[in-house]
């Protein structure tokens, strides 16, 4: 599934996520109300940690745009979407006000995400906010969790997709990039994708997974090896130049999908599409990961990929965002494309 850039959209995400808790009583996807909330998770201290997230448009295609020095777990267990669903009950209790109103426009590009990851590209979630009178209008896009998106309780395997949409979709830099991204839904059907998608987007990146509805948090691990010392690219959370480098807490980075994950060993069905757009061949096995395993335990993974031109190189003629002054030929010190630092 191709996801294009779009526009940025000012969510700050700091570095609780991974501290999320799973309640008895209402808690839900908001819970991993990627930035606010009250509890102990406050705005992150480190300058320069932004993120983002795709916006989506319809069920193929979405823009990275969501800046986040906020990705935060706080707040997940008070808003009550993951036991009341996405649906007009889910939006209308008092949990979910609360929640909301501790800083409507931060909830407001909250939920905009994830009803993009959760619901199909055919929906919408509207809300009336009962203390400031604000409509707002959330449109869906992936599909990831339909059943939760259209008011059942949030199953694990719904927890886990719509987790792994999110930290997929994590930018460090807050510099949009398309990308692919390739898997199934939460009851198993696969996310549409041509060979012309393959071929546009041939470099394989990483493959992210996790839980952030119960305390576990979310993963990343490189999927074509890490970044040779000349080369460098915003999406370095899933592919870092080294396991050292690979600092996009509240992500953490894993190590290699090839280590850690089982790729599908057949191709299900899309969903959303007609049956003469079904996902083609590859070469006799699907191109995404089926399940991913850390730290003993078994999750859902997305996989994601990239377009040759946004791994950058040391030596192209451009300076490049990810790129520094210096007298060498790294990314970090690339005399070639940036000149020498003035002393």
């Amino acid at each position: 599934m191709r996801l294009m850039p779009a526009f940025l959209s000012g969510i700050r995400i700091n570095h609780c996520l991974k501290h999320l808790r799973r309640p008895r009583i209402a808690g839900g996807l908001l819970g991993l109300t990627l930035g606010f909330g009250g509890g102990a998770c406050g705005p992150a201290e480190l300058a320069g940690d932004t993120w983002t997230l795709c916006e989506s448009h319809g069920s193929a295609e979405s823009g990275n745009g969501l800046s986040t020095n906020g990705l935060s777990t706080n707040g997940l267990s008070t808003n009550g979407l993951s036991i009341n669903g996405l649906s007009t009950h889910g939006l209308s209790t008092t949990g979910f006000s609360n929640w909301f109103n501790q800083d409507p426009a931060r909830a407001d590009e909250i939920m905009r995400y994830i009803i993009r990851c959760a619901a199909k590209g055919n929906q919408q979630r509207k809300y009336t906010n009962p203390v400031t009178g604000v409509k707002y209008t959330w449109e869906g896009g992936l599909g990831l969790a339909h059943n939760w998106a259209t008011g059942a309780p949030a199953t694990v395997q719904e927890e886990e997709i719509v987790s792994a949409c999110l930290a997929a979709h994590a930018n460090k830099f807050g510099i949009p990039v398309a990308i692919s991204v390739l898997g199934r839904n939460a009851r198993g059907a696969a996310l549409s994708y041509t060979e012309q998608e393959l071929s546009t987007f041939s470099e394989r990146e990483a493959c992210f997974f996790g839980n952030l509805f119960d305390g576990t948090g979310v993963f990343a691990a490189t999927d074509r090896g890490y970044l040779r010392e000349d080369e460098s690219s915003v999406r370095a959370c899933g592919l870092p130049s080294n396991p050292a480098q690979a600092d996009c807490l509240p992500i953490i980075h894993a190590g290699t999908c090839e280590s850690l994950c089982q790729r599908a060993a057949t191709e299900a069905l899309p969903f959303d599409r007609d049956a003469d757009k079904k996902n083609p061949p590859t070469h006799g096995e699907p191109p995404y990961y089926e399940t991913c395993t850390y730290n003993g335990r078994t999750f859902q993974p997305l996989t994601t990929r990239l377009q040759p031109q946004d791994i950058h190189h040391c030596g192209d003629g451009v300076c490049q965002f990810t790129e520094r002054c210096g007298d060498g030929v790294a990314a970090g010190s690339c005399q070639a494309d940036c000149g020498p630092c003035p002393y």
